[in-house]
């Protein structure tokens, strides 16, 4: 997907930003929550994280409260809640929805490039994972009950 680095996000502190640092990189990018029964795997999405980011390898998480409002914290709530309790470092973006006339352009990109179960193109709940080679491209789409360590794989085939 051509673009895909340039399209504009907001960071965790309000600031317009994009996913140009992460330009070259293979990358995990998940719609997030802390009161969702998907939350545990923070875990695995920072061991992943740890394993293969000297290699080239990032987790980006978005924060999302449109499940259930699961994610009902501001920037810096979602952030000491990640730290204390799962020693999150990877980055983490400000609030955004991931469906519907407000989301983000990301996600509209993500879901277009890989649609989910029979061509649906809406993201069905809290930790959607989507894996995106060196050049921007999508390469799958995981359902939220993917766990992050079965994702492994697919990461070191593109590393």
């Amino acid at each position: 997907m051509a673009g895909l680095f340039d399209i504009p996000v907001t960071a965790a502190d309000g600031g317009a930003t994009d996913l140009s640092a992460w330009r070259g990189q293979v990358l995990l990018i998940v719609n997030t929550a802390s009161k969702c029964g998907f939350t545990p795997q923070y875990e695995g999405l920072e061991a992943l994280y740890r394993d293969y980011r000297d290699r080239g390898f990032a987790v980006l998480g978005f924060p999302c409260n449109q499940f259930g409002k699961q994610e009902p914290g501001n920037a810096e709530e979602i952030s000491n809640f990640c730290s204390l309790n799962y020693d999150v470092t990877f980055p983490l973006f400000a609030k955004i929805d991931v469906n519907g006339t407000h989301a983000a352009p990301l996600y509209t990109a993500l879901k277009k490039a890989a649609p989910g179960l029979l061509g649906s193109k809406a993201i069905k709940w809290n930790f959607t994972k989507f894996l995106v080679d060196r050049e921007g491209r999508v390469v799958n789409r995981y359902a939220p009950n993917t766990k992050p360590e079965a994702v492994a794989a697919d990461i070191e085939a593109l590393l």
